[in-house]
């Protein structure tokens, strides 16, 4: 065990010696997202519905049972045994503040996190801590659990400052801890003017400094952690700092331009994308993590027979992108480790509890296109085109492009707001309607579904992962 630092372009121990972290975040956990445990719209909104519809202590049973089985000595173990070092822990603020109670630390949201740290430092593996949601919602997407589409975070000082206050709670609590590689103040910001996130980490470095000095700090990039073209000079302010970014591509999706066929052409526009991201620190001479990245998978009650073929051109993607990463020894965090069956190292078992309940739900869900993250609008995108076709009608083309574009294109701006968050809200309730007259060992029982024992390996997967982070060691 070494407390970890930045120096330059490398992440370093105590002797000096450089560490690459490999490993994979633990998405759907204390920030949970709607594709990975199969819930609709943000994680707000089914938290609410849940209390109203079974009462405070069955729904707190749940979550605090989802939370416990999600990841335990099992995951941990298994991970390791992949040759993994470092695991991304996002977080969702409300389990530190409520609203309602701002400024007020909740001792509680430190039960699952301090056990995830400790867990993963018994097997030898790193944590970095990802504050993934903030009040107000630092993006436009629903990850940010504000069920907008608005990131107000940035609109309101108050929101940045309850930020700061949190972060100093956390880098008080955590300073001594050598098992956290760092903290990731601030995951995938979307600030539409580019300079008010500056003034951000500004703020944010000095106070998480004043508590701790010696943990190193990931800070992403703007506009989803894309895009460093607006910092400037800003890193001469910040000592053993690190830059993220999130490095997707289209041909790990759904609606991919094309078939993936691992062509010279499609490698170097996997290269492209990655190196235009990464420009500004290979300028300068800084250190890059890649916090996020990686495919999603076909699954047969949805995809049919050609789950297999859609599957192998996937993990080709992730080989050409892996094939990238290893010649600069690059550091990151797949994502993700657990989910439904959509994109996780591990899934939930269809036969289990949660899964066979929620069957046609889910299946209505994929259906719908309702869930952002490698959505198929196969069978209502005939719905939403003649709202498409309005907008463009009526919308002057100089009009039309809105932050965060180019990520965000027209077409899809418009989708997100309908399908995303107009749409997903009208199912809410029946999701937790789905609750209804369960007792508690039942509700136990659909929580332990997220347990290790109860998930099956994404084996294509995980060896892909294990051989490259053998090579590299």
């Amino acid at each position: 065990m070494s407390l970890l630092k930045i120096s330059g372009t490398k992440i370093v121990d105590e002797q000096g010696n450089e560490v690459v972290l490999r490993g994979a975040g633990l998405g759907g956990w204390m920030n949970m997202e709607n594709f990975i445990s199969g819930y609709p719209g943000c994680e707000h909104q089914i938290r609410a519905a849940l209390t109203e519809t079974i009462g405070e202590e069955k729904s707190d049973l749940f979550f605090d049972k989802f939370l416990e089985y999600f990841f335990q000595d099992e995951d941990a173990a298994f991970f390791k045994s992949l040759g993994l070092n470092c695991i991304r822990l996002p977080f969702n603020y409300r389990h530190f503040e409520d609203d309602m109670n701002p400024r007020v630390l909740k001792e509680s949201g430190f039960k699952h996190l301090d056990r995830v740290i400790n867990l993963c430092a018994k097997h030898g593996i790193y944590t970095i801590l990802d504050l993934h949601t903030a009040p107000g919602g630092q993006n436009t997407d629903w990850h940010a659990d504000h069920g907008s589409h608005i990131a107000n975070f940035w609109n309101h000082k108050d929101f940045q400052d309850r930020v700061l206050w949190l972060w100093g709670e956390l880098a008080k609590h955590y300073k001594d801890n050598k098992w956290i590689a760092g903290y990731n103040p601030l995951n995938e910001p979307t600030d539409s003017k580019h300079t008010r996130l500056i003034t951000f980490y500004n703020n944010i470095y000095k106070v998480i400094r004043a508590e701790d000095p010696d943990h190193s700090l990931f800070f992403d990039a703007n506009t989803f952690a894309s895009d460093f073209s607006h910092f400037g000079d800003a890193h001469k302010n910040w000592d053993n700092t690190g830059y993220s970014i999130h490095d997707y591509t289209n041909f790990g999706f759904p609606a991919a331009p094309q078939e993936y066929e691992g062509t010279e052409e499609q490698k170097r526009r996997l290269l492209r994308g990655y190196e235009k991201k990464r420009e500004w620190m290979d300028e300068r001479g800084l250190y890059v993590w890649n916090g996020e990245w990686g495919p999603v998978y076909a699954r047969k009650p949805y995809d049919g027979d050609a789950t297999d073929a859609i599957n192998l051109r996937r993990y080709q993607v992730l080989k050409d992108q892996l094939d990238i990463y290893s010649k600069d020894k690059l550091s990151w965090s797949i994502w993700l480790y657990k989910d439904i069956g959509f994109q996780g190292m591990v899934y939930t078992s269809p036969s289990t509890p949660y899964m066979t309940r929620f069957a046609d739900f889910l299946a209505k869900k994929h259906r719908l296109a309702v869930d952002a993250w490698g959505a198929d609008d196969t069978a209502v995108r005939h719905v939403y085109e003649p709202l498409q076709k309005h907008v463009f009608d009526e919308i002057p083309e100089q009009y039309r492009e809105l932050y965060p574009s180019p990520v965000w294109k027209v077409n899809e701006r418009i989708t997100r707001i309908a399908r995303n968050i107009l749409m997903s809200e009208f199912l809410v309730q029946e999701w937790a309607d789905h609750f209804k007259g369960l007792d508690e060992k039942q509700i136990d029982e659909l929580a332990a579904s997220f347990k290790f024992a109860n998930c099956v390996k994404r084996e294509e997967l995980n060896a892909i992962l294990t051989a490259n982070a053998k090579a590299v060691q």
